[in-house]
């Protein structure tokens, strides 16, 4: 179960915290002042935005989601701890690493995402469709339906996510450049959707407005990100305001990140243990592919430890018949299958 949003890409042990006092995401009005570790910032635009917040709760919901579709067969699958207040645990506690990139991320994204979506659908008052990019319409179609607001979105996530990432230190400039390549991820994955108008299907006038996609499109290209995410390197420097730590790529021979690409500056763990420092809740008991040679596969979802072997009785739907018209009536049958676990 998912539970209302206390706050978000926090750089303490509160990141992306959840509180077991609230209700369900999005589902019950949010009064800003009880909502704990906000900074001023975040209740501010909390209070002058209250009505779109179940939708920024929502985005982090679709953020969580994705994220443990995306590492379902991963060693570390984007597990969250229910009795703790940081759903992710210390991978965004301490890591600055690959994970922590990915998470800040999908979790941007899916806020820029919920609210551009909730405001199309005319959930909140404070914003609607996107009238601003338009232009002239293509040949055989015209412009038509809602387009969607994707900048406004993006705002709600920049101003919300970003408040907290206002320190002169490397983490915060990590978290600041994943959370903007998250957004960028939804601006970029916009498209031109129409309809076609006219009898028995004919197009003698097709419609069109610009659209997101289906999350899982973006989700599948930040894990794509993820894989060539940019190792970087921690600079510090004298500024007028004091010592600044910035990052800067850690191979020239590389292509420089760009505001598409994840940026990280400390390895990952390779997550096989538990290990309550990094986060790791190691991969014991965890059911593996006996059959696949990849990171899903027995042999290094279990870190060379073995697998157990146990099988299982499952009912599932059987012998299906269509019968005309229009019904279809299954058996019930039981097969027994093998499950693999880690040792």
């Amino acid at each position: 179960c998912y539970y209302l949003l206390e706050t978000i890409f926090c750089c303490s042990c509160r990141s992306l915290a959840v509180g077991h006092q609230y209700s369900s995401l999005g589902t019950q009005r949010i009064l800003c002042g009880s909502i704990p570790g906000l900074v001023p910032k975040q209740l501010r635009f909390c209070r002058n935005y209250v009505e779109i917040m179940p939708s920024v709760a929502e985005g982090v919901k679709i953020g969580i989601q994705e994220c443990q579709h995306q590492f379902r067969g991963r060693r570390w699958n984007c597990t969250t701890i229910s009795n703790n207040l940081a759903i992710f645990g210390p991978v965004l506690d301490k890591g600055n690493d690959r994970e922590s990139a990915f998470v800040h991320a999908i979790a941007s994204a899916g806020v820029a995402f919920a609210v551009t979506r909730a405001c199309s659908e005319g959930s909140a008052t404070i914003c609607g469709c996107d009238t601003r990019h338009k232009g002239p319409p293509g040949e055989g179609w015209k412009w038509g339906g809602c387009s969607e607001d994707v900048e406004f979105g993006s705002m709600v996530s920049r101003e919300f996510a970003d408040a907290r990432e206002n320190r002169p230190d490397a983490r915060s400039a990590m978290n600041r450049h994943n959370n903007e390549a998250g957004r960028v991820s939804v601006n970029d994955k916009v498209f031109l959707k129409c309809k076609c108008h006219g009898l028995s299907g004919s197009c003698e006038v097709k419609t069109c407005w610009w659209s997101q996609p289906d999350f899982r499109v973006i989700g599948d290209y930040m894990k794509d990100k993820y894989d060539s995410a940019s190792e970087m390197v921690v600079e510090k420097h004298r500024e007028s305001r004091g010592w600044v730590e910035t990052l800067r790529p850690k191979y020239n021979y590389f292509k420089p990140p760009t505001e598409h690409d994840l940026v990280y500056y400390e390895s990952s763990p390779n997550f096989c243990d538990p290990n309550p420092h990094t986060g790791s809740f190691g991969t014991r008991d965890r059911v593996c592919n006996l059959t696949s040679h990849g990171i899903d596969g027995c042999d290094l979802l279990c870190c060379g430890r073995g697998h157990n072997t146990r099988t299982e009785k499952r009912k599932e739907k059987c012998h299906c018949i269509f019968h005309w018209c229009c019904y279809v009536s299954c058996q019930e049958c039981v097969r027994v299958y093998d499950v693999h676990t880690c040792k």
